[in-house]
């Protein structure tokens, strides 16, 4: 993890999406291209080791990230949405997250037997998004070579559930100050 040279450029905003919860804003270390280049380079780094054969990125600010990745690996990307936003035929699965429960989607034909997928997402929190991914990415029979994450919140232990899995975050919290 690489704490001390991004962590600077992450917002925090208490509150937000509700009462007690910190949000860790990436739009700040999305704005100065010194940090954005540098993120993605630590990203390319870890990804270009796990060899994906595609990029799947969790809506939306795992877009950004998940785009860039998929571009410089020179594969595919593929949107993993929240329901009735994507306009073919989907497969869907439910998941908690630290405040609620949500859905994810992905359309039936992103992933073919034996794809090679990274999973992306900006922050990691209790697990259940980035399981969520891995879920559909496998019942499409995708294997998930790694999950990747920008920030990883580790003291909502989301890392547990994903053990059977390759992690690579670069900043993280221990604590939700």
């Amino acid at each position: 993890m690489i704490s001390n040279e991004l962590s600077g450029f992450v917002r925090n905003i208490k509150d937000f999406p509700k009462q007690g919860i910190m949000f860790r804003d990436i739009t700040t270390l999305l704005k100065e291209p010194k940090a954005l280049n540098k993120t993605l380079e630590l990203l390319f780094e870890k990804a270009e080791i796990a060899a994906p054969t595609k990029v799947a990125g969790i809506e939306s600010r795992g877009f950004i990230f998940g785009g860039m990745l998929a571009n410089r690996l020179n594969v595919g990307f593929i949107p993993i949405r929240k329901p009735g936003k994507l306009p073919a035929k989907t497969i869907s699965q439910t998941y908690e997250l630290e405040y609620g429960t949500d859905k994810l989607e992905i359309h039936e034909d992103a992933v073919q037997p034996g794809d090679r997928i990274l999973i992306h997402d900006d922050l990691l929190a209790t697990g259940g998004t980035a399981l969520a991914a891995c879920s559909l990415v496998e019942k499409l029979g995708g294997i998930v070579v790694q999950n990747s994450f920008i920030i990883e919140l580790s003291f909502l232990n989301g890392r547990s559930k994903l053990r059977s899995y390759d992690v690579v975050s670069l900043i993280n919290y221990s604590s939700e100050e």
